[in-house]
């Protein structure tokens, strides 16, 4: 049995979760440290000074869908799957994208690997299957990128496994060291990263990645590299507003993912080279990330249209975008942002129009459906505010408010607060309590302290036989939840209401606030008139949330 760090013992053949999101946490960890050194280098193919910030929030996505597919059911493949998925979902840039396609290639291979299979000869398959979706992916694969690292690595991790006794350890010491060496010899095969002085960005954030791998499996933390010797820092911001990046290069990136059969693949892809460069399309199972550079937006666009539904559009001016990168940086000394702002997630249109009365930038999220980091991260730039409070209003989704405020704090100079509100009602609780007058700390310390004491549960229905802290449940019943936990199981949904609520009040309250889920509203009457009855000095107040898969959402203050 092979040891791995953190006390995951291994067998031939196998590959544990625990490692998968010990190497994930790594990766994102790493990356976001990394971050505003990768961006600093990127001059190819556009100098927009993004990589590392895209290849950061790419990783991130996957780490979110990982960890809330995971949380209930601790099963490597289903954990392989979101990730892959996750990291398609959430890839950002042409960096972005391609490393998707990679980790999409990683988990894959790894979840169809035999128990015969020994782990050194599944991590290099793993990294061959990467570095050949990669060269795939690109319209027109260019040496000295990231492609050129990732082959480096696979051929290195081919060479190693084939040894007698090589274990998954030396596969990826091995790879991510011929991954630095190529990274360190990629301006010799790009003329504008030799002219700039600088190693390939993309290749820098990939060499990042690896290193996490080799980290997670021998504890060892590599020497990293960033640039030749002499290198200087790249002004990457030299183009005036309103010019394109180059005379000849086009203007635009569009990016939309794509739900389309595999077999249309092909002229879209022609289609698409076309129009532009830098064209990058990943996925699999009729979904699909199209990234490409073009002048022609609306051609395409139309290109998806004739092969798919595209959607989830994203397109992105480079001259606009070097502008605001220009703005970000001169925020960082002369701040020109003003006032405080409060971003909520919101599960359901009613409870949008809740947060949005109260004067806070909505990101629509919710079980099932929760907000990536680059979704947070956009809410807390529209909201032209210097201060920013973040109410993430579910627990899987704390992590990535967080990494959002990060990035936020760290490219665009807002001070922004997380206040880790597990539900939607602790943050109704929360931003009722705001107030921009106050200093920013104690604002933050009143709204935590109220989201903290409402005490909240919910009333949902069971999908599927489980076991919970209640006991046995069957698809169907009907489950109060206390605190996050299930704490009730019966099959009368007014009796689990009132349940839940006599839980939440046990401990005392002024205040029950009962929020309606989608066709939940007559239920809803029914058990605030039941709370009125029992409790007739208590004040009870009902919305309509319109949230998914919970019926009622209960506080009590």
């Amino acid at each position: 049995m092979e040891q791995v760090p953190g006390g995951s013992a291994r067998g031939s053949g196998t590959i544990e979760l625990a490692v998968v999101l010990r190497f994930i946490d790594i990766a994102v960890d790493a990356l976001a440290a990394a971050r505003e050194e990768i961006d600093a280098l990127n001059v190819y193919p556009v100098p927009d000074g993004d990589t590392g910030t895209n290849m950061y929030l790419t990783v991130a996505a996957a780490r979110e869908a990982l960890r809330d597919a995971v949380k209930d059911d601790p099963d490597l493949l289903t954990g392989l799957a979101a990730l892959r998925k996750g990291a398609l979902l959430g890839a950002r840039g042409n960096s972005g994208v391609i490393l998707s396609q990679m980790l999409g290639a990683l988990a894959t291979t790894i979840s169809r690997a035999s128990a015969e299979d020994r782990n050194a000869s599944i991590m290099a398959r793993a990294l061959r299957e990467a570095t050949d979706g990669a060269y795939a992916a690109v319209g027109t694969p260019v040496e000295g990128t990231i492609l050129t690292v990732i082959r480096a690595a696979a051929e290195a991790a081919e060479a190693r496994a084939a040894e007698p006794g090589a274990r998954a350890r030396d596969v990826f010491t091995d790879a991510a060291a011929a991954a630095r060496e190529a990274l360190a010899h990629t301006p010799e095969q790009l003329a504008v990263l030799r002219d700039a002085g600088v190693v390939d960005a993309g290749g820098r954030g990939l060499s990042v990645v690896l290193d996490a791998a080799e980290t997670v499996l021998t504890g060892r933390r590599p020497i990293p590299v960033t640039a030749p010797i002499g290198a200087r820092r790249i002004p990457v911001l030299t183009h005036e507003p309103g010019e394109d990046l180059t005379a000849e290069g086009p203007a635009y990136e569009v990016m939309y993912l794509l739900d389309a059969d595999d077999d249309s693949l092909p002229a879209l892809k022609l289609a698409l080279a076309g129009l532009g460069d830098s064209l990058v399309v990943v996925g699999g199972d009729g979904l699909w990330n199209v990234h490409v550079h073009v002048d022609d937006v609306g051609a395409a666009v139309e290109a998806g249209i004739v092969a798919g539904r595209p959607h989830r559009i994203r397109v992105t001016h480079f001259a606009e975008q070097v502008a605001e990168a220009k703005v970000r940086d001169r925020m960082r000394h002369t701040p020109t942002r003003t006032g405080r702002q409060v971003v909520a997630v919101a599960a359901g249109p009613g409870l949008e129009k809740l947060f949005e009365e109260a004067g806070a930038t909505v990101v629509l999220g919710g079980p099932g459906n929760r907000p990536s980091t680059g979704m947070i991260l956009d809410a807390i730039r529209a909201s032209g505010a210097q201060e920013v409070v973040v109410l993430p209003n579910d627990p899987d989704s704390v992590r990535a408010a967080e990494a959002a405020a990060r990035t936020a704090e760290g490219d665009d100079g807002i001070r922004v607060a997380v206040i880790a509100t597990e539900a939607q009602v602790q943050g109704l609780a929360a931003v009722a309590v705001h107030e921009p007058g106050r200093p920013f700390d104690q604002d933050v310390l009143e709204m935590t302290a109220t989201a903290r004491h409402a005490r909240h549960g919910a009333v949902t229905v069971a999908a599927r036989r489980a076991m919970t802290m209640a006991g046995p449940c069957e698809p169907g019943d009907i489950l109060g939840v206390v605190a996050g936990d299930f704490a009730v199981v019966g099959d009368d949904i007014d009796a689990v209401a009132a349940d839940v609520a006599e839980r939440l009040l046990a401990g005392g309250g002024e205040l029950v606030t009962i929020v309606a889920g989608e066709g939940g509203e007559e239920l809803a009457r029914r058990a605030a008139s039941g709370v009125e009855r029992r409790h007739p000095h208590v004040d009870v107040m009902v919305y309509d949330g319109g949230q998914e898969r919970y019926p009622l959402l209960i506080s009590v203050e």
